[in-house]
Formats: structure tokens, C-alpha cells, sequence
């Protein structure tokens, strides 16, 4: 987590505020904890299931996200993450476990229900839903206009290498996209909306010698292998650019079409380190600037 404000004095309230934020996040949504709500959900699959307005609002943009991408970035792949190993903090897992069970395609979001005015929330029998793609960059954006307003600042919030900016700052951030941290990046200048990036190459474990990681493929609930390890989108918010750079991953091969058509800048890393630009991405460096997202 990074917090980032333009008046100093506002940082020890703001920063109060954003951790009150993600420990309701976290105690609704979190697939790890089996008293979330989320998990509660999870476990009543097929029946419905009353749900906080955050969490609601949570679910529909996670299935926002899955309609914009054809499916590509798809919630009910909770099980498939669950039998892959990633079933509990990244630091607790273990790094070097048993063999999968046999891969099967996510159920498929359109058989999520939500009654987002009554507050019910219905999983599909079957599967598990995993808000992991979208709900950070949903709070991140949620946090920074909320904290702006509030404390009459400009902000900046990253959350996990997903980065949301709001209010007045002329000379926008300076951030600094790399795969991961202390490795080599490009400097690119943000004054509004989302930057973010979405990468294969740090969440990674092994189970039964194969190597797994957190971006799976919803049509076979494997972890993505395709042409792109690492993909960075700047978009209006953060949730649009995360639901970009996971799509990215996950279309593989379709991805400079997909993101060429939407007009979307993005910065791609090839699995043999080169790199490759869509839209408005700058394709210079700049000097180091204030803040880095990772």
C-alpha cells in the first residue's frame, strides 16, 4: 500500500482513513478469510446471500469487468485459484507443493446473480468467486477521490501496483512502471485517472514441478502461459486500466488488437524482455520521479 498527498498535513488523518477502508474491504471481500463475507457467499453457493452495499458494488464490478472483456477477466475462478495452491496468503503459501488437481474451466460470470438493490448475492453451484482483479483497483479508486475530497488534497493510492490519482496537481506524479521492485522501468507522467500493472513474473509458486502464478486462464483454470508477461495500462481509473492489463494477459495473442481498438495506452512485456507499446504510451524515459508503481 502507498499513500501519497499534496499537504503534508493531511497525511496522518488520510493514511488513518485509508487503513479503516481496506479492513472493511477485507472483512467483506477477502477469499482468504472464512469469515468474510465473501466466503460466506462462497460457501452458500446456489442460494442467495445478503451482502453489504460495498461488497455488492464490489461483485458488479468485477462482472463489468468480465462483460467488457468477453469474459477474459471472469470472477467464478475462485476453485480453479483455490486447487492451484493460492489458497490463502501469498506469504503463507507453500512454495513448493503437491501436484493440482485436474484443471476445469471457471463456471462463467453470466451465472452470477445479484440483486444489488436488495442486497443478495447469489455464487453459482460450483464455484467460488475471487474479486482479486478488480477489487483493489476499485478501492484504489474509491480511496483516492474519497481522501481528495475529504481533506481537500491531491492524492495518490496505490494499491498492489494498481495506482488511482485524484485532485488538483498540475504538475501530475511522476511514477515509475516496472515488473517488479528495483528492476529496470520507464518513467511516465499521470495527471488524472488510473495507472496499473498486472504481471506474471511476482506472484509465483510450484506445485508438483510446474510453476504457477495468480493470473489463470478462466476457459481452463490454469495459470495464463501466453506471449505477455507483464502488461501496464493508463485508463480513466484504475479499475478501467486493471481490467485492461489483466485482459491483456489472458488474451494473449488478441491483446495489441484488443487494446488498439479501445484506444488504450499500454506498455507490454514479451516473455523474452521485449517490449511492446499501444496508443499514447511514451516511449521515452524521464527522470525519476516521486512516486513508483510496481
Amino acid at each position: 500500500m502507498r499513500l501519497v498527498v499534496d499537504d503534508a498535513r493531511t497525511l496522518s488523518p488520510a493514511a488513518a482513513d485509508l487503513a479503516t477502508l481496506l479492513e472493511r474491504v477485507d472483512a467483506i471481500a477477502s477469499r482468504f478469510r472464512p469469515d468474510s463475507t465473501l466466503s460466506l457467499a462462497n460457501d452458500r453457493a446456489g442460494r442467495p446471500t445478503a451482502v453489504p452495499r460495498l461488497l455488492a458494488d464490489l461483485v458488479a464490478a468485477a462482472l463489468d469487468a468480465a462483460a467488457q472483456t468477453g469474459g477474459a477477466v471472469d470472477p467464478t475462478v475462485g476453485l480453479a485459484m483455490h486447487r492451484n495452491g493460492y489458497d490463502r496468503d501469498l506469504s503463507a503459501i507453500v512454495l513448493d507443493g503437491p501436484a493440482p488437481g485436474t484443471p476445469t474451466a471457471a463456471p462463467g460470470w453470466h451465472r452470477v446473480r445479484l440483486h444489488r438493490e436488495a442486497g443478495l448475492l447469489t455464487v453459482p453451484i460450483g464455484s467460488a468467486l475471487d474479486l482479486g482483479a478488480t477489487a483493489k483497483a476499485y478501492v484504489a479508486d474509491l480511496a483516492a477521490r474519497t481522501l481528495s475530497r475529504r481533506y481537500d488534497t491531491a492524492v495518490l493510492v496505490e494499491l498492489g501496483g494498481d495506482v488511482a490519482v485524484a485532485g488538483n496537481r498540475p504538475d501530475g506524479w511522476c511514477l515509475e512502471v516496472a515488473e517488479r521492485q528495483g528492476a529496470e522501468g520507464q518513467l511516465v507522467l499521470v495527471r488524472g485517472g488510473g495507472l496499473t500493472t498486472s504481471t506474471t513474473t511476482i506472484r509465483r509458486w510450484r506445485r508438483g514441478g510446474q510453476t504457477m502464478h495468480h493470473i489463470v486462464d478462466p476457459r481452463t483454470g490454469q495459470p495464463i502461459d501466453g506471449p505477455w508477461r507483464t502488461a501496464s495500462v493508463y485508463a480513466p481509473s484504475a479499475l478501467a486500466a486493471n481490467t485492461a492489463s489483466t485482459a491483456a494477459i489472458v488474451l494473449g495473442d488478441r491483446a495489441l488488437d484488443w487494446l488498439t481498438t479501445r484506444g488504450l495506452a499500454a506498455r507490454l512485456v514479451a516473455q523474452d524482455g521485449s517490449v511492446v507499446t499501444t496508443g499514447d504510451w511514451p516511449r521515452t524515459k524521464a527522470a525519476r520521479g516521486q512516486a513508483a508503481a510496481r
